[in-house]
């Protein structure tokens, strides 16, 4: 198993085709003070699963802060199907939007995969104040 795709983002929807439209990826958040609120934010991360990983899979996933405490966590699982040989392995698409998200102080915040015991690590964010008033973080 491994993560092919980890992202943040404004907005993420599948195509009837099975592919991911997603729009305006972002790493940065810019907060006119702290504690910062996130008003709404796309969480995107595709699994893709070795041919024994059939079943159902539990994953969590961690917002981890500055400390490298979590400051926000999602529990799900997936069902993951048998595929012949001759088929591309299955995949997970996870879009898991976010509301209200708060960051308590400046710094450094990375996602974390957790899934099968293993620890994968998402995408980060770095949250800045920024040096002029904006009307919110983003």
């Amino acid at each position: 198993m491994n993560l092919q795709v980890a992202l943040v983002c404004d907005d993420a929807r599948p195509t009837p085709e099975g592919k991911l439209d997603v729009h305006g990826i972002f790493n940065d958040l810019f907060a006119p003070g702290f504690p910062a609120k996130q008003a709404r934010m796309v969480l995107v991360l595709v699994l893709e699963w070795d041919r024994k990983d059939e079943g159902r899979h539990k994953f969590k996933v961690d917002l981890l802060g500055p400390s490298g405490r979590p400051t926000l966590t999602v529990d799900g699982h997936s069902d993951v199907d048998l595929r012949a040989p001759d088929r591309p392995p299955a995949r997970t698409q996870l879009i898991l939007p976010m509301e209200e998200v708060v960051f308590p102080e400046p710094g450094r915040y990375r996602f974390q995969v957790q899934v099968k015991g293993q620890r994968l690590p998402g995408p980060s964010l770095h949250v800045v104040e920024a040096k002029e008033p904006v009307d919110e973080p983003g």
